[in-house]
């Protein structure tokens, strides 16, 4: 089968290494790619936000499966073009992607069908959202409503905090995102990412992770993109991940097929584990970044077959996807200045020795200079994953490649994962 995989980031690179893995997959080919991506497909000139293109692409050379990685073409509707081509595609249709696209619409259809959030005020103009402040306590939480790339949720700590975020989103501070706001009750428990793959008709978990959002050690300064991960997260433990899965997940795939959009792909939920139980704080349409790079690495399928079946509708065909019982923990280099603006240009060596360990260096934003040297093309720059028996083992073995790494316009976190090591050794 040839596959075409849209994106450019560590996600991407991530999917394309599982991707290239398969006996299934004859040719791959990606668009924009990364330096990473074009050890294992062959790079490809198209823009996604072009239908025709990507669909005269698919069919030039005979594309048995589109798998698009980021969430920007889903909002726009690629995956219904391609689907009226005929081309096979891992994604949801524009509709379905609101669940991600618009917070607004996801805490809507939650009241609807019963699903466990926080509470929350949907808000047009900064005047009703101003006015609204005074239903919440603080901390309370500031949402853009449309897509941010992970960055437009505020946790305001003060009412002054609160309407600054306010002022900032209405100004233009996310562009069109911040149009309009969601502001949210602030939950207090443990957050946690847990992944399913559902066809519209089958639904199957696919793993669950924590993530580092917190640009700073110890979950201080802004929000980002990600900062690390670690998959599994232990605290989601079976019978939580199985209450999420009756109390939210199944009942968001229901919903959304009764409403006559229904939706095939990979659903995220973002749950926050409170005294009362498992609640949605948020859908991603699309796996997440960099969650994506320690799933795949515990998977032990073939991703191509899992993929395409669920592109086609054939999901309930296959066993339950398997996974290591090992941990993977990934550790995000960004660059300088990232979550603002960051420094672009810098060398990066050393990835060879960093690998060496045993680790895998997912590329997220990187490029080639005119001289072929690799170098920094973005805020995330590498994602280092590695794995272990438990996550201190996992997390040692990240920090060691790590440290391998040439990159002095680029910092880390170094405390991925601790939070669970210090579960491990009983000191939390």
């Amino acid at each position: 089968m040839n596959i075409l995989l849209l994106g450019g980031g560590g996600r991407e690179h991530a999917l394309a290494w599982k991707l290239a893995q398969s006996p299934r997959c004859d040719s791959l080919y990606a668009a924009p790619g990364n330096p990473g991506i074009a050890e294992h497909a062959e790079i490809v000139g198209l823009d996604a936000t072009d239908h025709g293109a990507v669909a005269r692409f698919c069919d030039a050379h005979l594309i048995g499966l589109v798998v698009i990685g980021p969430e920007a073409p889903l909002v726009d509707g690629l995956a219904d073009s391609l689907r009226a081509a005929g081309i096979s595609v891992f994604g949801p249709s524009k509709a379905a992607a609101q669940l991600e696209g618009s917070k607004a619409f996801t805490k809507a259809l939650c009241d609807r069908a019963g699903i466990p959030t926080a509470s929350y005020v949907h808000a047009h103009c900064k005047a009703d959202a101003l006015a609204a402040l005074d239903r919440f306590a603080t901390p309370v939480v500031i949402k853009a409503d449309g897509l941010a790339a992970g960055k437009g949720v505020v946790i305001a700590q003060t009412a002054d905090e609160a309407r600054a975020a306010i002022d900032d989103m209405f100004d233009g501070a996310f562009g069109t995102a911040g149009a309009e706001v969601v502001i949210e009750e602030f939950l207090t428990g443990e957050e946690v990412s847990l992944f399913a793959l559902t066809d519209s008709a089958t639904i199957v978990p696919f793993g669950s992770a924590q993530d580092h959002k917190r640009v700073g050690h110890g979950d201080t300064g802004p929000n980002t993109g990600g900062m690390g991960a670690y998959s599994p997260a232990h605290v989601l433990t079976p019978a939580l991940e199985a209450e999420a899965m009756t109390r939210i997940v199944a009942p968001t795939v229901k919903a959304m097929a009764d409403a006559g959009t229904p939706y095939s792909g990979v659903l995220y939920a973002g749950l926050m584990l409170t005294p009362d139980g498992p609640k949605l704080i948020e859908y991603n349409a699309r796996f997440g970044d960099p969650e994506c790079q320690v799933l795949l690495m515990r998977y032990r399928g073939d991703l191509v077959e899992l993929l395409s079946a669920c592109a086609d509708n054939r999901l309930a065909s296959l066993p339950p996807p398997q996974f290591s019982a090992e941990v993977a923990l990934t550790v995000v280099m960004a660059a300088k200045g990232y979550p603002g603006t960051p420094s672009k240009g810098g060398a990066i060596e050393g990835i060879a020795l960093a690998e060496a360990t045993g680790a895998k260096v997912f590329h997220a934003g990187t490029a080639r200079s005119p001289e072929g040297a690799l170098i920094a093309n973005g805020g995330r720059v590498l994602n280092v994953t590695a794995k272990g028996d438990t996550v201190r083992a996992a997390q040692a073995r990240a920090y060691a490649a790590v440290d391998a790494l040439r990159f002095p316009d680029g910092f880390c976190r170094r405390d991925i994962g601790q939070k669970e090591v210090d579960r491990e050794a009983g000191t939390a």
